[in-house]
């Protein structure tokens, strides 16, 4: 068994007194991936819009979060008001892995002028096991978390423009415990915890060929510190997308994020963090590629 691989397992199963809880993880190009956190995004694009991106957490760092996501949404094309929406989320963390499958549904209304506001529901299921590595060990202990699934729902509001927009979603309600508790005679829990975000971003243009976004998004957890990301991105002749990030966690994050549109259907996005304490001695940085394809049904300053 690998050193490093040992010292996270432990760390995640003995933090804490007697429990410690799953988050969803986080991801520094966030404004692009909202239906992840907020079913209540699905169909705010006009059309069909397809994500794709991978995190490769703390290089170098053997047993660091890899997660891999897929989603897509859109408006219905006879019934605009109603947005669905897919995500899957596969996380690894250590010798950890956890899926998610989730279904998302929203309906708009006008409530002003250029004002819309959505609201969201989000349902599927969450699959949770350990490597074969660790369950080789033959330590009944470990056999209690191997292929959990349970179900799971979230809500979540939006209200936007074409120049700004706050959010404000919970994607995961219950608090599922991933072992078999008391029947297994155990007093470490693998939790599913609540998250809360409270998301926000405005557009200014600063002439006719230089606009600026800056966006946030505050994460709240049951039973852990708040999280915030504050990102200021300039966008460029609407092609090119160049920004910086900064996290407030346990570990305070600088970022880069720069994307470019191809096309109008088509952005790759990079995304390049490190952390300024904690284990900023053992990693050389996050690394995160984000791929969005979109079809608009009409046009519109989607800038969010």
């Amino acid at each position: 068994m690998k050193t490093i691989k040992k010292i996270i397992i432990l760390v995640l199963l003995l933090s804490g007194v007697h429990a410690f809880s799953q988050q969803l993880p986080q991801f520094t190009q966030y404004m692009f991936n909202t239906i992840a956190i907020n079913p209540a995004y699905a169909g705010s694009r006009e059309g069909v819009s397809v994500v794709g991106l991978h995190r490769s957490q703390w290089a170098g760092f053997e047993g660091g979060p890899s997660t891999q996501t897929l989603s897509g949404h859109s408006p219905l094309r006879k019934r605009p008001k109603v947005g669905l929406g897919f995500s899957f989320i596969n996380d690894n963390l250590g010798y950890e892995n956890t899926m998610y499958f989730y279904g998302d549904f929203s309906y708009t209304v006008k409530v002003g002028r250029e004002t819309k506001l959505s609201f969201g529901l989000k349902g599927g299921v969450t699959h949770y096991s350990l490597d074969d590595e660790l369950l080789a060990t033959n330590d009944p202990y470990y056999d209690t978390f191997q292929n959990r699934w349970n179900p799971n729902f979230g809500a979540g509001a939006y209200l936007r423009s074409d120049r700004w927009y706050v959010g404000l979603s919970t994607p995961r309600i219950l608090t599922n415990d991933n072992i078999e508790g008391e029947s297994a005679g155990l007093d470490y829990k693998a939790m599913e915890r609540v998250n809360y975000y409270l998301t926000g971003g405005y557009v200014f243009d600063i002439n006719h060929s230089v606009k600026f976004k800056p966006a946030m998004i505050l994460k709240a957890t049951n039973g852990a510190p708040l999280s915030l990301d504050a990102t200021a991105n300039f966008l460029f002749f609407e092609k090119l997308w160049l920004g910086a990030a900064y996290r407030v966690d346990s570990f305070n994050t600088f970022g880069a994020i720069i994307d470019f549109h191809f096309s109008k259907k088509l952005q790759l996005g990079y995304a390049y963090e490190l952390p300024v304490a904690g284990i900023r001695p053992y990693t050389y940085g996050t690394h995160e590629i984000l791929l969005i394809y979109e079809f608009k049904f009409k046009t519109c300053d989607c800038y969010f």
